[in-house]
């Protein structure tokens, strides 16, 4: 079964999560407690692979209503979580193999969980065709077929078969069977002997226990057999299983020659699988090493057989203990080997990992998602929580959920980046800022701006202008938002050392002349390669949001914003008279409080580019015509 969507209410922080859709890979984005947790943790609940885990408690609920809920909880407690799976051919096929074809007209199953821990199953069946197919599978004579074909329910066809019986074994048999099998109806059938087991189980990790550097064989033998592993025994466990090996291996072998090709085999096993995913230093090497105990040391690594996992660095020709590695590497190998020995599970699973990859660097995390996506995504689901920027794939944005907690209405789980705070996107904006910044240096033209919401608008006045017959910005053009115009002499610098030819499309304050002036002066920057929006406009200062006809970009304004505006804005509401409209309306916000007083830039453009194929018909041709002749002067500098 797959996870479709699921929602969450009445636990935490959650009064209601609002559906979230699911992905193979989904990412939950929000701010520290935003929620995220709180909405793996109900999800967890569902059918944790831990069974101890799998209850809700009261003390879970929203405190400011758990007084009164606490009343009526006996008799009407609260739902938590409603989860939508989907059912896939296989196990569609196994139900139909017993019952028949389409006795489940829809393959989409609802689970509902709640505070007394109860699960509720809703899924539709046709039971005319559980009938026909149970009487199809059965051994009656083909008349006994045909006199029964009537019957509608499974209670009525056993009622019937009871009264066919009289000594005939077919019918006999058949009653017998039906009569114990279906008992307490279809749907119970269907549940007890296929869904609950198709079922997915919820594997939640929000700590990563790391493997020690020293095992004590025997002692870990004892706890293992005693049932009293703890999360740190069960990764080391893993490690072992995908070493090949057993811990039985290791013990009491005498023969020196068997034990070091089990050390080596081991070795090399572990070592190639990891490196695989791990980058940050591909001189390391881990090694298996067996010696007895010291009596000396703590218990109980002061008696028996100490296995010990070492890490070698071959560029400086020494190894180390294991748990003596940076913290990074420690979590990375304890992560790879615990879901390598889980991603082979045969039951499906659904991985809920909790701020996955915090100690690891940057591009460490990058290593991580590939793990996630090549090993651990093609046999499982895995929702995972970030507020890392490089835990977020910029080229699978649809993948991404924003988590923000809303006041006075809990946490909200959103696909709607529109909806939320700036604080929430911003790990969003960073991620898409660096997958820029990598792609800088790939073209040999840049075309700098000042931020992504003026790459969105050229993108589109672009195509706009090169269906109306005008010169489009020529595509060898790679645009560079920099974030702001104070940071144009520093783009400029870092690119201009390339030998790039760059292009800069804004306005220019008065403190930053002097710095682009300086640029020019020292041929970093061409004479000519500063353009102003405002040459284009009529007007001495503009953005390029002056571009669109006011009326139009109002539009755009309105619709961003239309949950907070008080009223459609119109240009009679401006009282300043800035001939920059962006300029107008960041007053106009400020002086009315809308959204916290401040006017974002980004969030008309958004709104442009998710609504194109309505919007573009709106463009008028005054601002196609000045779109063309400020293409036709960028491209001029090719």
């Amino acid at each position: 079964m797959k996870l479709i969507n699921a929602q969450v209410t009445n636990f935490k922080s959650i009064d209601d999560s609002e559906v979230v859709n699911f992905d193979n890979v989904t990412c939950l984005v929000g701010k520290n407690e935003s929620g995220k947790t709180a909405f793996l943790q109900a999800l967890m609940r569902l059918n944790p692979i831990e069974k101890s885990k799998g209850n809700f408690d009261i003390l879970d609920y929203p405190r400011k209503g758990y007084t009164r809920y606490r009343q009526i909880h006996e008799k009407n407690p609260a739902d938590v979580v409603h989860a939508l799976f989907e059912l896939t051919d296989e196990e569609m096929a196994q139900i139909e193999a017993a019952l028949g074809h389409n006795i489940i007209p829809s393959r989409q199953i609802t689970i509902t969980k709640n505070y007394k821990n109860e699960l509720r199953w809703d899924f539709k069946t046709d039971e005319k065709k559980a009938v026909h197919g149970i009487l199809e599978k059965s051994d009656l004579t083909d008349s006994q077929k045909k006199s029964l074909e009537h019957i509608n329910t499974i209670p009525e066809l056993v009622s019937v078969l009871k009264t066919m019986a009289d000594g005939n074994s077919s019918v006999t048999d058949l009653h017998t069977r039906l009569q114990s099998a279906f008992l307490k109806g279809l749907e119970y059938h269907i549940i007890n002997n296929y869904l609950e087991r198709f079922l997915p189980y919820f594997v939640y990790f929000g700590d990563y226990y790391a493997i020690n550097g020293r095992i004590s064989i025997q002692y870990l033998r004892q706890r293992r057999d005693s049932n009293q592993l703890s999360e740190a025994d069960r990764t080391f466990l893993s490690l072992l299983e995908l070493s090949g090996n057993k811990l039985e291996d290791f013990e009491n072998q005498q023969n020196f020659e068997r034990l070091n090709a089990e050390m080596e085999s081991a070795s090399i096993t572990v070592t190639d699988q990891v490196f695989e995913y791990w980058t940050q230093n591909k001189q390391l090497e881990v090694e298996f090493a067996i010696s007895p105990a010291n009596p000396a040391d703590l218990a109980p690594l002061n008696q028996g057989t100490i296995l010990h996992i070492r890490v070698k660095n071959n560029r400086h020709r020494v190894s180390v203990p294991f748990d003596e590695r940076s913290r990074g590497f420690i979590w990375f190998f304890s992560f790879f080997a615990y879901f390598s020995q889980i991603e082979d599970k045969n039951r499906d699973l659904i991985l809920l990992l909790d701020e996955p990859g915090l100690s690891l660097h940057a591009k460490a995390q990058g290593d991580f998602l590939r793990f996630i996506e090549e090993r651990l995504a093609p046999k499982h689901q895995v929702i995972y929580t970030t507020h890392s920027p490089f835990m977020i794939e910029p080229t699978k944005l649809n993948q991404v959920r924003m988590v923000e907690d809303v006041d006075a209405k809990g946490t909200k789980i959103t696909e709607d980046v529109l909806k939320n705070d700036m604080d929430t996107v911003f790990p969003i904006q960073a991620a898409l800022g660096y997958d820029l910044a990598q792609t800088l240096f790939i073209g040999p033209n840049c075309l700098l701006v000042e931020g992504p919401s003026d790459l969105i608008y050229l993108q589109i006045l672009s195509e706009i202008v090169q269906e109306n017959g005008l010169s489009r910005l020529d595509p060898r053009w790679v645009i560079t938002p920099v974030g702001g115009a104070d940071k144009v002499s520093t783009f400029v610098s870092l690119l201009g050392s390339n030998k790039l030819n760059i292009a800069v499309l804004m306005d220019v304050a008065k403190k930053d002349r002097q710095r682009i002036d300086n640029l020019k002066a020292n041929a970093i920057l061409g004479q000519n390669n500063l353009i102003q929006v405002g040459e284009f406009t009529g007007a001495r200062d503009a953005d390029i949001e002056d571009l669109f006809d006011r009326d139009f970009y109002l539009t755009l304004v309105n619709g961003a914003y239309q949950q907070v505006l008080p009223a459609k804005l119109t240009p009679e509401v401006f009282t300043n008279e800035n001939p920059r409209i962006t300029k107008r309306l960041e007053d106009y916000f400020e002086q009315n409080n809308i959204d916290n007083g401040e006017f974002s830039h980004f969030k008309p453009a958004a709104y442009l580019l998710k609504n194109q194929a309505e919007l573009a018909g709106l463009i008028g041709i005054s601002t196609i015509q000045r779109a063309g002749k400020l293409f036709e002067r960028i491209n001029t500098l090719l």
